[in-house]
Protein backbone atom coordinates (compact mmCIF):
# COMPACT_ATOMS: atom_id res chain seq x y z
CA UNK A 1 0.00 0.00 0.00
CA UNK A 2 1.10 3.41 -0.76
CA UNK A 3 1.73 6.00 2.29
CA UNK A 4 0.50 9.17 1.67
CA UNK A 5 3.34 11.75 2.39
CA UNK A 6 4.04 13.35 5.16
CA UNK A 7 3.28 17.33 5.90
CA UNK A 8 6.30 19.10 7.22
CA UNK A 9 5.78 22.71 7.85
CA UNK A 10 9.15 24.10 7.53
CA UNK A 11 8.65 27.82 9.28
CA UNK A 12 11.17 30.83 8.77
CA UNK A 13 12.03 34.29 9.45
CA UNK A 14 10.05 35.44 12.30
CA UNK A 15 10.09 39.19 14.75
CA UNK A 16 14.12 38.94 14.97
CA UNK A 17 17.37 40.72 14.68
CA UNK A 18 18.42 37.09 12.64
CA UNK A 19 15.28 37.09 10.49
CA UNK A 20 17.85 37.68 7.21
CA UNK A 21 19.88 35.04 8.20
CA UNK A 22 16.75 32.69 8.91
CA UNK A 23 15.55 32.93 5.18
CA UNK A 24 18.78 32.18 4.02
CA UNK A 25 19.10 28.64 6.42
CA UNK A 26 15.76 28.14 5.53
CA UNK A 27 16.57 28.17 2.22
CA UNK A 28 19.17 25.52 2.36
CA UNK A 29 16.81 23.54 4.12
CA UNK A 30 14.19 23.28 1.79
CA UNK A 31 16.24 22.51 -0.49
CA UNK A 32 18.36 19.81 1.08
CA UNK A 33 14.37 18.38 2.25
CA UNK A 34 13.19 18.16 -1.78
CA UNK A 35 16.42 16.38 -2.63
CA UNK A 36 16.07 13.70 0.14
CA UNK A 37 12.92 13.07 -1.50
CA UNK A 38 12.92 11.18 -4.03
CA UNK A 39 10.79 8.59 -2.82
CA UNK A 40 8.16 10.90 -1.78
CA UNK A 41 8.35 10.65 1.57
CA UNK A 42 7.83 14.30 2.40
CA UNK A 43 5.20 16.89 1.24
CA UNK A 44 6.88 20.22 2.18
CA UNK A 45 4.83 23.21 3.38
CA UNK A 46 6.79 26.52 3.92
CA UNK A 47 5.42 28.97 6.40
CA UNK A 48 7.22 32.38 6.88
CA UNK A 49 7.21 34.91 9.81
CA UNK A 50 7.53 38.74 8.90
CA UNK A 51 9.15 40.98 10.73
CA UNK A 52 6.00 42.14 12.69
CA UNK A 53 5.29 38.55 13.51
CA UNK A 54 2.82 37.87 11.46
CA UNK A 55 2.34 34.21 9.90
CA UNK A 56 2.24 33.72 5.62
CA UNK A 57 1.37 30.46 3.92
CA UNK A 58 3.19 29.11 0.70
CA UNK A 59 2.76 31.87 -1.71
CA UNK A 60 4.55 34.53 0.37
CA UNK A 61 6.65 31.93 2.11
CA UNK A 62 8.12 31.06 -1.28
CA UNK A 63 8.39 34.25 -2.75
CA UNK A 64 10.67 35.07 -0.09
CA UNK A 65 12.36 31.52 0.00
CA UNK A 66 13.10 32.49 -3.91
CA UNK A 67 14.59 36.40 -3.33
CA UNK A 68 16.67 35.17 -0.45
CA UNK A 69 15.55 38.38 1.42
CA UNK A 70 12.66 39.87 3.73
CA UNK A 71 9.33 40.08 2.66
CA UNK A 72 8.49 43.37 0.44
CA UNK A 73 4.99 45.46 1.18
CA UNK A 74 3.97 44.60 -1.93
CA UNK A 75 4.18 41.44 -1.44
CA UNK A 76 1.60 41.15 1.17
CA UNK A 77 -1.92 41.54 1.17
CA UNK A 78 -3.75 44.68 1.80
CA UNK A 79 -5.24 45.90 4.66
CA UNK A 80 -2.46 43.75 7.08
CA UNK A 81 -3.46 42.23 10.38
CA UNK A 82 -2.22 43.70 13.59
CA UNK A 83 1.54 42.26 14.07
CA UNK A 84 1.94 38.91 16.04
CA UNK A 85 0.71 35.93 15.79
CA UNK A 86 -3.21 36.08 14.60
CA UNK A 87 -3.97 32.08 13.23
CA UNK A 88 -2.02 29.74 10.71
CA UNK A 89 -2.30 29.93 7.38
CA UNK A 90 -3.58 27.81 5.30
CA UNK A 91 -2.32 24.03 5.80
CA UNK A 92 -0.75 24.69 8.60
CA UNK A 93 -3.15 22.47 10.70
CA UNK A 94 -2.51 19.58 8.51
CA UNK A 95 1.54 19.83 9.09
CA UNK A 96 2.43 15.88 10.56
CA UNK A 97 5.99 17.43 11.67
CA UNK A 98 7.18 20.97 12.15
CA UNK A 99 11.02 21.97 10.82
CA UNK A 100 11.73 25.28 12.87
CA UNK A 101 14.07 27.36 11.22
CA UNK A 102 14.26 30.43 13.54
CA UNK A 103 17.32 32.59 15.33
CA UNK A 104 17.05 34.67 17.91
CA UNK A 105 13.81 35.62 20.30
CA UNK A 106 10.36 34.51 19.16
CA UNK A 107 12.09 31.20 17.64
CA UNK A 108 15.15 29.69 19.37
CA UNK A 109 13.97 31.14 22.29
CA UNK A 110 10.95 28.30 23.77
CA UNK A 111 8.34 30.35 22.40
CA UNK A 112 7.44 28.49 19.34
CA UNK A 113 8.19 25.21 20.88
CA UNK A 114 5.85 26.11 23.47
CA UNK A 115 2.92 26.80 20.74
CA UNK A 116 3.73 23.30 19.01
CA UNK A 117 3.83 21.73 22.52
CA UNK A 118 0.38 22.92 23.42
CA UNK A 119 -0.74 21.33 19.19
CA UNK A 120 0.71 18.12 20.47
CA UNK A 121 2.48 18.21 16.90
CA UNK A 122 6.57 16.85 16.84
CA UNK A 123 9.18 19.44 16.48
CA UNK A 124 12.86 19.42 15.38
CA UNK A 125 15.04 20.51 17.76
CA UNK A 126 15.22 21.28 21.89
CA UNK A 127 11.78 21.39 24.07
CA UNK A 128 10.82 24.46 26.05
CA UNK A 129 13.06 24.21 28.76
CA UNK A 130 16.47 23.37 26.43
CA UNK A 131 15.64 26.38 24.08
CA UNK A 132 14.80 28.82 26.58
CA UNK A 133 17.69 27.75 28.88
CA UNK A 134 20.21 27.55 26.17
CA UNK A 135 18.80 30.90 24.63
CA UNK A 136 19.68 33.21 27.95
CA UNK A 137 23.41 33.05 28.35
CA UNK A 138 22.86 33.98 31.93
CA UNK A 139 20.88 31.24 32.56
CA UNK A 140 23.22 28.83 29.92
CA UNK A 141 25.91 29.84 31.70
CA UNK A 142 24.58 28.96 35.43
CA UNK A 143 23.60 25.52 33.85
CA UNK A 144 27.01 25.37 32.70
CA UNK A 145 28.75 26.24 36.08
CA UNK A 146 26.40 24.03 38.07
CA UNK A 147 27.73 20.96 35.95
CA UNK A 148 30.86 21.90 36.78
CA UNK A 149 32.27 22.87 32.56
CA UNK A 150 35.09 25.16 32.32
CA UNK A 151 34.20 28.35 31.68
CA UNK A 152 35.91 31.92 30.57
CA UNK A 153 35.61 34.45 33.51
CA UNK A 154 32.08 36.11 33.58
CA UNK A 155 29.55 38.36 35.03
CA UNK A 156 26.22 39.24 34.64
CA UNK A 157 24.38 42.57 34.76
CA UNK A 158 20.95 44.16 33.97
CA UNK A 159 19.52 47.09 31.60
CA UNK A 160 18.44 48.73 34.69
CA UNK A 161 21.91 48.68 36.29
CA UNK A 162 23.42 50.58 33.75
CA UNK A 163 20.82 52.71 33.43
CA UNK A 164 20.43 53.49 37.26
CA UNK A 165 24.24 53.25 38.65
CA UNK A 166 26.42 53.11 35.60
CA UNK A 167 29.40 53.83 37.93
CA UNK A 168 29.09 51.17 40.16
CA UNK A 169 28.31 48.30 37.54
CA UNK A 170 31.64 50.06 35.56
CA UNK A 171 34.04 49.73 39.04
CA UNK A 172 32.57 45.98 39.43
CA UNK A 173 33.20 44.62 36.26
CA UNK A 174 37.11 46.14 35.64
CA UNK A 175 37.96 44.93 39.31
CA UNK A 176 36.12 41.27 38.54
CA UNK A 177 37.30 40.87 34.88
CA UNK A 178 39.07 43.87 33.56
CA UNK A 179 40.30 44.17 29.52
CA UNK A 180 39.48 43.59 27.37
CA UNK A 181 36.48 42.11 27.55
CA UNK A 182 33.28 41.23 25.87
CA UNK A 183 29.78 42.66 26.40
CA UNK A 184 26.78 40.57 24.95
CA UNK A 185 23.16 40.75 25.30
CA UNK A 186 21.76 37.63 26.91
CA UNK A 187 19.21 36.88 24.66
CA UNK A 188 20.46 37.00 21.48
CA UNK A 189 22.48 35.39 18.87
CA UNK A 190 25.14 35.83 15.44
CA UNK A 191 26.68 38.35 17.21
CA UNK A 192 24.05 40.99 17.38
CA UNK A 193 24.72 43.57 19.81
CA UNK A 194 27.87 42.06 20.84
CA UNK A 195 31.03 44.77 21.66
CA UNK A 196 34.34 44.23 22.99
CA UNK A 197 35.66 46.85 25.33
CA UNK A 198 39.11 47.60 25.76
CA UNK A 199 38.40 50.42 28.22
CA UNK A 200 35.86 52.53 30.99
CA UNK A 201 34.46 54.48 27.80
CA UNK A 202 34.28 51.73 25.39
CA UNK A 203 32.96 48.97 28.46
CA UNK A 204 30.06 51.54 29.07
CA UNK A 205 29.11 52.18 24.85
CA UNK A 206 29.03 47.98 25.18
CA UNK A 207 26.49 47.95 27.99
CA UNK A 208 24.40 50.83 26.55
CA UNK A 209 23.91 49.09 23.20
CA UNK A 210 23.45 45.91 24.63
CA UNK A 211 20.81 47.40 27.46
CA UNK A 212 19.08 48.58 24.40
CA UNK A 213 18.16 45.14 23.17
CA UNK A 214 17.66 42.88 26.11
CA UNK A 215 17.45 44.02 30.12
CA UNK A 216 20.25 40.72 30.52
CA UNK A 217 23.77 41.10 29.97
CA UNK A 218 26.56 38.92 30.44
CA UNK A 219 30.03 39.96 30.43
CA UNK A 220 32.79 38.01 29.71
CA UNK A 221 36.69 37.82 30.62
CA UNK A 222 38.78 38.50 27.02
CA UNK A 223 41.24 35.41 26.33
CA UNK A 224 43.70 34.90 23.49
CA UNK A 225 42.15 31.25 22.12
CA UNK A 226 41.34 29.74 18.90
CA UNK A 227 36.84 29.00 18.25
CA UNK A 228 36.03 25.45 17.92
CA UNK A 229 32.83 24.19 17.17
CA UNK A 230 30.84 20.66 17.48
CA UNK A 231 27.90 19.93 16.53
CA UNK A 232 25.61 17.40 18.08
CA UNK A 233 22.45 15.26 17.06
CA UNK A 234 20.09 13.18 18.88
CA UNK A 235 19.18 12.74 22.72
CA UNK A 236 15.55 12.18 24.09
CA UNK A 237 15.85 8.26 23.84
CA UNK A 238 18.47 8.53 21.20
CA UNK A 239 22.09 8.74 22.13
CA UNK A 240 23.88 12.18 21.90
CA UNK A 241 26.46 11.64 18.83
CA UNK A 242 28.96 14.49 18.59
CA UNK A 243 30.83 15.52 15.18
CA UNK A 244 34.48 16.19 14.33
CA UNK A 245 35.34 19.48 15.31
CA UNK A 246 35.61 22.46 13.19
CA UNK A 247 37.90 25.80 13.60
CA UNK A 248 36.93 29.41 12.50
CA UNK A 249 39.70 31.10 11.53
CA UNK A 250 39.50 35.03 10.73
CA UNK A 251 41.28 38.24 10.04
CA UNK A 252 39.30 40.74 12.29
CA UNK A 253 40.16 41.57 15.48
CA UNK A 254 37.06 39.30 16.69
CA UNK A 255 34.48 37.25 15.14
CA UNK A 256 31.78 39.81 14.81
CA UNK A 257 28.33 39.98 12.86
CA UNK A 258 29.59 41.39 9.50
CA UNK A 259 32.88 38.55 9.84
CA UNK A 260 30.49 36.22 10.67
CA UNK A 261 28.24 36.91 7.70
CA UNK A 262 30.37 38.12 5.00
CA UNK A 263 31.85 36.05 2.17
CA UNK A 264 35.33 36.17 2.41
CA UNK A 265 36.23 37.43 5.92
CA UNK A 266 36.30 33.98 7.70
CA UNK A 267 36.92 30.59 6.94
CA UNK A 268 36.35 27.12 8.67
CA UNK A 269 39.07 24.35 8.77
CA UNK A 270 37.24 20.95 9.16
CA UNK A 271 38.36 18.63 10.83
CA UNK A 272 40.12 21.11 13.48
CA UNK A 273 43.89 20.96 13.69
CA UNK A 274 44.17 20.22 17.81
CA UNK A 275 45.56 17.10 19.66
CA UNK A 276 43.31 14.25 19.43
CA UNK A 277 43.25 14.50 23.34
CA UNK A 278 41.47 18.20 22.96
CA UNK A 279 39.39 17.12 20.41
CA UNK A 280 38.17 14.10 22.50
CA UNK A 281 37.70 16.25 24.98
CA UNK A 282 35.45 18.49 23.83
CA UNK A 283 33.30 16.29 21.63
CA UNK A 284 32.65 15.20 25.34
CA UNK A 285 32.31 18.43 26.95
CA UNK A 286 29.37 19.24 24.06
CA UNK A 287 27.31 16.64 24.97
CA UNK A 288 27.84 17.13 28.55
CA UNK A 289 27.07 21.24 27.18
CA UNK A 290 23.90 19.55 25.97
CA UNK A 291 22.82 17.26 28.87
CA UNK A 292 23.07 20.27 31.23
CA UNK A 293 20.78 22.56 29.47
CA UNK A 294 18.48 19.61 28.13
CA UNK A 295 18.98 20.16 24.73
CA UNK A 296 18.12 17.86 22.28
CA UNK A 297 17.54 17.29 18.34
CA UNK A 298 20.26 18.83 17.45
CA UNK A 299 22.84 21.97 18.65
CA UNK A 300 26.39 23.66 17.64
CA UNK A 301 28.19 23.96 20.84
CA UNK A 302 31.69 26.47 20.36
CA UNK A 303 34.50 26.52 22.37
CA UNK A 304 37.76 28.88 23.10
CA UNK A 305 41.05 26.85 23.21
CA UNK A 306 44.28 28.16 23.95
CA UNK A 307 47.40 26.01 23.16
CA UNK A 308 49.80 24.55 25.19
CA UNK A 309 51.78 27.34 27.41
CA UNK A 310 54.29 26.96 30.37
CA UNK A 311 51.89 27.38 32.67
CA UNK A 312 49.42 24.93 31.12
CA UNK A 313 51.21 21.98 28.90
CA UNK A 314 47.75 20.63 27.72
CA UNK A 315 46.41 23.85 26.81
CA UNK A 316 43.27 25.09 28.05
CA UNK A 317 39.63 24.37 26.64
CA UNK A 318 36.88 26.75 27.77
CA UNK A 319 32.93 25.67 26.93
CA UNK A 320 31.98 29.61 24.97
CA UNK A 321 28.16 28.54 24.50
CA UNK A 322 25.06 26.47 22.81
CA UNK A 323 23.18 27.05 20.21
CA UNK A 324 19.92 24.95 20.15
CA UNK A 325 18.86 26.04 17.03
CA UNK A 326 22.33 26.58 14.88
CA UNK A 327 22.45 28.64 11.09
CA UNK A 328 21.75 25.65 8.13
CA UNK A 329 23.30 28.40 5.72
CA UNK A 330 26.36 27.57 2.90
CA UNK A 331 28.73 29.29 5.17
CA UNK A 332 27.13 27.18 8.77
CA UNK A 333 28.88 24.84 10.65
CA UNK A 334 26.83 22.27 11.46
CA UNK A 335 25.90 21.05 8.12
CA UNK A 336 29.68 20.84 7.40
CA UNK A 337 30.56 18.98 10.61
CA UNK A 338 28.01 16.48 9.85
CA UNK A 339 29.41 16.04 6.46
CA UNK A 340 32.75 15.64 7.31
CA UNK A 341 31.83 13.23 10.02
CA UNK A 342 29.73 11.31 7.37
CA UNK A 343 26.20 12.83 7.12
CA UNK A 344 25.42 14.80 4.33
CA UNK A 345 22.81 17.48 4.56
CA UNK A 346 19.89 15.64 3.11
CA UNK A 347 20.66 12.70 5.23
CA UNK A 348 21.16 14.80 8.17
CA UNK A 349 17.54 16.71 7.93
CA UNK A 350 15.72 13.32 7.11
CA UNK A 351 17.42 12.17 10.51
CA UNK A 352 16.38 15.20 12.05
CA UNK A 353 12.84 15.28 11.08
CA UNK A 354 12.53 11.03 11.70
CA UNK A 355 14.31 11.28 15.24
CA UNK A 356 11.54 14.42 15.93
CA UNK A 357 8.64 11.47 15.14
CA UNK A 358 10.19 8.96 17.49
CA UNK A 359 10.88 11.27 20.41
CA UNK A 360 7.06 12.70 19.81
CA UNK A 361 5.64 9.11 19.91
CA UNK A 362 7.88 7.74 22.60
CA UNK A 363 6.22 10.91 24.96
CA UNK A 364 3.06 10.76 24.47
CA UNK A 365 3.62 7.07 25.46
CA UNK A 366 5.03 8.36 28.83
CA UNK A 367 8.29 8.79 28.12
CA UNK A 368 10.47 11.79 29.22
CA UNK A 369 9.62 15.00 28.56
CA UNK A 370 12.29 17.83 27.57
Amino acid sequence: MTRSPLPVGLIFGGASGEHAVSIRSAATVAAAVRHADNAGRYDLRCFYIDPEGRWWGSDVAEAVLEQGTPVRPEQLPQPLPEPGFRGFPAGALEVAIWLPVLHGPNGEDGTIQGLFTLMQVPFVGSGVLGSAVGMDKQAMKAAFAAAGLPQVPYACASASQVAQDPDALLDRLEAQLGYPCFVKPANLGSSVGISKATDRASLLAGLQTAAALDPRLVIEQGVTARELECAVRGGGHQPLQASVLGEICFDADWYDYDTKYSEGKSHTVIPAVVPEAIAERARAMAIQACEAVAAMGLSRVDFFYSEASPGHPNGELWLNEINTLPGFTSQSMYPMLWAASGVPLPILVRELLEGAREWHQASLLGGPSA
